[in-house]
């Protein structure tokens, strides 16, 4: 994180938390936040407020929290976790409760009075999606939105996804947000794209031109997007029986990763650029047979959500075509499921074979993060043997410190920041919907749902 300003170079900030009791401001951000206090990544004078329907106090809340997992054998330094804890305060408020959001304005005010300081003010809404429109009309109606009342300062609102459940419902949470928030203020999270190794994909495609010439539908016979996990729901019941595969990884995590590799590079690293350049993208894809996407559901979901008669899938596995000129012929390829045999999240880019040998390159997400290509070489002897052989480039082998920033320090840290580099645009949220629509519609009037055994390959064979 070199590049990444020190604390004392940012502004001072207020970053209000709703959700802080919850299992996302738990195990992600109270972990990342100590990580950057530690790392010297926040203004000295940037306060944390937890807000919570229940009165809480931060010794209570950090009773709960391993703060430290990020570190090397979960050792805190006792100075870091001092200032976090110097820095950390708790507000009690009812986010569906309009007149709680005038005693927070003056709690704000009453906290930048107490610094002296004009402050930048983040609203994370780490709650249920279904909150969402209440917090963000409160904000908006009561002043929360504004700048800070001593000078002039950013205020920004960080959301986590899903972003609606359709186009219908995303398109309404779009709107209801531009009531109160600017474009530029709202940022959109998806921590995949904050992973390095999902980073790493752009900086390849522009600093290795060895692939330029080849790099559309001519060459490279099919994109792979996988995203496999081991685990099951892993105490996520509310949340997941509500949403299912394709709206949890495939609408936002997997089509944003797929944008990464298909869209056209700009010239340089311009934001504005980049987000025009991912949204043409997703405008082009559609299913090319929503009829035949295998949807599955693993043996035993039904009992571990409690509802017997859920039809979630907890599996899909979907191909798109582009109508984009530079990928015609090009098959994609998107999988995802939970309770595979195998853990990974992966881009396999397949090149069209030539004499019944061909090239793979994979970009590894998670674990073992790195960049794979097969090439073809002939097998030592007096004979012709052709064999598979792997270059392989892993950030363990290859740096002398592989360790870098968890996906959500880098989240919070570009937000601080006001980089939207890494967050959704509302086109591309909405060119998302667009391209699942016809999926759900299909699912809505077909039930299509086929069963899997936990630690197999799913309902159907692997994409691979």
């Amino acid at each position: 994180m070199s590049d990444v300003l020190l604390g004392s170079e940012q502004k001072p900030a207020i970053l209000v938390i709703f959700g802080i009791t919850g299992n996302l401001a738990k195990l992600k951000l109270l972990p990342a936040l100590y990580h950057l206090v530690k790392d010297n990544r926040l203004h000295p004078q940037t306060i944390i407020l937890g807000a919570s329907r229940r009165p809480v106090s931060v010794d209570e809340l950090l009773k709960t929290v391993e703060v430290c997992v990020l570190e090397e054998d979960n050792v805190c330094d006792p100075e870091a976790l001092k200032d976090l804890q110097r820095r950390l305060r708790m507000y009690q408020i009812d986010p569906e409760q309009e007149a709680d959001y005038d005693g927070l304005l003056a709690y704000l005010n009453s906290l930048e009075d107490e610094t002296g300081m004009c402050m930048d003010r983040l609203y994370y809404l780490s709650v249920p999606p279904a909150v969402y429109p209440a917090v963000v009309h409160h904000l908006g109606v009561h002043g929360l939105n504004a700048s800070c009342q001593h000078g002039n300062a950013t205020t920004r609102l960080l959301v986590e996804k899903p972003f609606g459940h359709d186009v219908a419902s995303a398109e309404t949470l779009i709107a209801e947000m531009a009531e109160q928030f600017e474009e530029d203020q709202v940022f959109r999270i998806d921590h995949y794209l904050a992973k390095e190794s999902a980073q790493n994909i752009l900086t390849f495609r522009r600093h290795n031109p060895v692939f330029m010439d080849s790099w559309n539908g001519r060459h490279i016979s099919q994109i792979k997007v996988l995203a496999h996990e081991q685990i099951g729901i892993a105490g996520r019941v509310n949340f997941y029986d509500q949403v299912g595969a394709l709206r949890d990884l495939v609408q936002s995590h997997l089509l944003q990763l797929l944008t990464l590799v298909m869209l056209d590079l700009a010239k340089d690293d311009d934001d504005i650029a980049l987000h025009q350049a991912k949204a043409i993208v997703l405008d082009s894809l559609s299913p090319v047979d929503v009829g035949s996407i295998v949807r599955g559901q693993y043996n035993g979901y039904t009992s571990e959500v409690d509802n017997p008669d859920s039809r979630t899938e907890t599996y899909v596995r979907l191909n798109l075509t582009s109508d984009l000129l530079r990928w015609q012929g090009t098959d994609i390829l998107i999988e995802t499921g939970k309770s595979l045999d195998t853990k990974k999240t992966e881009i396999q880019i397949v090149f069209h074979e030539a004499d019944e040998t061909g090239n793979r390159l994979t970009f590894r997400i998670q674990p073992n993060e790195g960049i794979d290509l097969q090439l073809t070489a002939k097998k030592p002897g007096f004979g012709k043997t052709l064999q598979k052989v792997s270059m392989d480039f892993s950030y363990h082998g290859v740096f002398e410190d592989p360790k870098h920033p968890d996906a959500y320090e880098r989240v919070l840290v570009d937000a601080l920041n006001g980089d939207h580099s890494l967050f959704a645009t509302s086109d591309e949220v909405m060119a998302s919907w667009r391209v699942l629509q016809p999926i759900l519609d299909y699912w809505q009037a077909n039930d299509n749902l086929l069963t899997y055994e936990p630690g197999s390959r799913g309902p159907a064979n692997s994409a691979e």
